[in-house]
């Protein structure tokens, strides 16, 4: 294989697995795309590598003590009824220079989402500490929407949903950057 891609999905199957895709892709340089879920699995990836073994999400603990993904505010209590799940199009600025700034061409974009999770906030000043870094913030609730590595080729991750804007003849630009990231 050239990359790791980790799509999005809810649940509890099949989680430590991506976690672990992750923190491979991590600690080799492996090209890395991921997507919703993807990007809550590399957030945790990286806490793992960087020490803190615990690291987990409200999807497999709520009560951990490093819980480095949680619940939206509004998601709360709604974990069986999907339909609540259509969050819409949001805002995301992203970090001058970053990869995904250049992935994009921009550093405005507006993207469609569809998710229950969240990196919680509590951690975020942390982040480049574990080898990665926040490039994309929603300025409206200052929520992280990207996390890409620092000194990593190719790892970027979306707390939306990419795929809901690509088509065969017009492929989203986090597609176009990891395929070119695998040439």
């Amino acid at each position: 294989y050239d990359g790791i891609v980790v799509p999005g999905g809810f649940g509890t199957r099949g989680l430590e697995g991506k976690i672990k895709a992750a923190q491979y892709a991590l600690k080799t340089g492996k090209p890395y795309l991921g997507l919703c879920l993807g990007l809550q699995m590399g957030a945790i990836a990286a806490a793992r590598n960087a020490g803190i073994a615990d690291a987990t999400t409200f999807e497999l603990d709520e009560d951990a003590k490093n819980l480095i993904i949680t619940t939206m505010a509004d998601q709360k209590g709604k974990h069986m009824t999907g339909g609540t799940m259509r969050l819409g199009d949001y805002n995301c600025q992203l970090e001058k220079g970053s990869l995904a700034a250049k992935t994009y061409g921009s550093t405005k974009i507006i993207e469609r989402h569809r998710h229950r999770g969240e990196c919680n906030n509590e951690y975020r000043d942390q982040f480049e500490s574990w080898g990665i870094r926040a490039s994309g913030i929603n300025p409206d609730n200052d929520l992280v929407e990207i996390i890409e590595g620092i000194d990593h080729p190719f790892f970027l991750a979306s707390q939306f949903h990419p795929e809901f804007k690509s088509r065969p003849n017009r492929p989203h630009p986090m597609f176009n950057g990891f395929i070119q990231a695998l040439l």
